[in-house]
């Protein structure tokens, strides 16, 4: 039975809340909206902060949105009028505003109130409440439970590891390029792994969905010591394009939604574990095949639980890992971890007998050449044999769908960090060629940038 306003007393409020600092913070899931007081200030993000769905799933909220909150809950609790007030957060919603609410008081918690992720779980558990699991971006039915405490616990590893820094988050640079329009790219571990959405031999709108050139994104590339690029699906676009910029590249193709076998994970974690700099990986979509060997990776070398490697991914860059890749991930996290243990005695074994920290190792690798100047390239022939649309032109596949998905809900929402968007022109007087190109490739003649993007490059603009 819902309550008014009115009959929200300080008593029935006091009864709901969580205390999360003494006599100061407290959490609270309410039938609905309650109003601020003399002694209490309260506030609610469920429609402020708006989880943007591919099909069912609905959390947790990425990366920008937890960030958000943080600036704005550190915000109240150093505030001056509000220091002798209690500040209550709370939730009104359905059970999935539930679920993203309690993931960001608990991440909070553990971020800035130095919790273990099973001391604010258990917290948030303390009021008898329960919250519904987040689920994949899959079309169908849920195969695999997301809990927020995978989610606590996953946002506590990437503090532990340093991938989450606040002090030096560019919440305006992540919310541009994460559009379709601007890259689709996510960081998922700082200056280690990037993903993002496949290039395609020209720029140009497909079911929906900006596609960009290679050209488009070597900048960026250049600029974050990005030294790898692997690709996931069928070749759409000529690898010498990246090659011939001092790029290495490599081709690891599975079916879209499918899981990868042994060979090829063996693989990528070969070629990642060798890489000189960053790697950038992308499949259709850069969400399921790409998260799911990030995942691989950062259980083997990070320890961590395929949960948490599931929900740290996914708070970066939202619906990766999909489907069958969820199970797929939780099958490998033993073996990968004793795969692990091994690698890092290796290491240390040569460190202590005075040989290099990190050798070469090509175990198993039996379709590619990382070491001479090859940087896997094939013959020209086969270089050339490109990936042929009308091969699924009758039928869209999971990465198209959800590129498409992606691009139309952005569209439709208004990004903060975008909405006083300036146009600028390319002057090519000032620009670099390579840039001017670049940008160019994009199919602009007019660029919308963020301030801070300007500030980056504003030598290759005027207003």
């Amino acid at each position: 039975m819902f309550k008014t306003v009115c009959k929200m007393t300080a008593d029935y409020v006091s009864s709901v809340c969580i205390e999360f600092i003494k006599d100061q913070l407290y959490f609270a899931i309410l039938q609905q909206k309650i109003k601020s007081t003399a002694e209490r200030h309260c506030f609610c993000i469920d429609e402020e902060l708006a989880y943007e769905n591919f099909y069912a799933d609905f959390g947790p909220l990425n990366l920008a949105m937890f960030y958000r909150f943080c600036c704005k809950l550190t915000k109240k609790l150093k505030s001056i009028t509000l220091s002798r007030k209690k500040i209550i957060f709370y939730t009104c919603g359905d059970q999935k505003k539930q679920a993203n609410a309690a993931y960001l008081i608990g991440s909070y918690a553990v971020m800035h109130l130095n919790m273990l992720p099973e001391e604010a779980y258990s917290l948030l558990m303390s009021r008898n409440s329960s919250y519904i699991p987040f689920r994949d971006a899959s079309f169908g039915t849920c195969m695999y439970n997301l809990n927020i405490l995978d989610c606590l616990r996953g946002v506590h590893k990437a503090l532990h590891y340093g991938w989450l820094d606040f002090s030096n988050f560019d919440v305006e640079e992540y919310e541009h390029y994460e559009r379709a329009e601007n890259g689709d790219l996510n960081w998922i571990i700082p200056g280690k792994f990037l993903a993002f959405s496949g290039p395609h031999p020209k720029s140009k709108i497909e079911n929906g969905y900006p596609l960009h050139a290679p050209e488009a994104y070597i900048p960026y590339f250049r600029k974050h010591n990005i030294t790898t690029i692997i690709r996931l699906n069928k070749k759409m676009y000529d690898a010498r394009r990246f090659t011939d910029s001092g790029f290495e590249h490599q081709d690891l193709f599975f079916v879209d939604g499918s899981t990868p076998n042994d060979s090829i994970v063996r693989t990528f974690l070969n070629i990642c574990e060798n890489a000189e700099g960053a790697i950038a990986v992308h499949c259709k979509a850069g969400l399921g095949r790409t998260g799911t060997l990030i995942a691989c990776y950062m259980m083997k070398h990070y320890r961590l639980t395929a949960a948490e490697a599931i929900a740290w991914i996914r708070i970066c860059r939202p619906g990766s890992i999909i489907g069958p890749q969820q199970n797929f991930v939780e099958e490998k996290q033993n073996s990968l971890w004793a795969e692990g243990d091994v690698f890092r005695e290796k290491m240390l074994n040569e460190r202590e007998n005075g040989k290099m920290a990190v050798t070469r190792i090509l175990s198993g690798v039996d379709d590619i050449t990382i070491n001479g100047s090859n940087k896997n390239r094939g013959s020209k022939k086969e270089e050339m044999e490109m990936y042929n649309d009308e091969e699924e032109r009758n039928g869209l596949t999971q990465g198209d769908k959800l590129r498409a998905l992606k691009s139309k809900r952005q569209a439709r929402s208004s990004s903060g960090s975008l909405s006083s968007l300036k146009k600028f022109s390319l002057d090519k007087s000032i620009c670099k060629p390579s840039q001017y190109k670049a940008y160019l490739s994009l199919g602009y003649h007019e660029i919308s940038v963020t301030r801070s993007l300007i500030q980056v490059n504003r030598k290759f603009f005027y207003r």
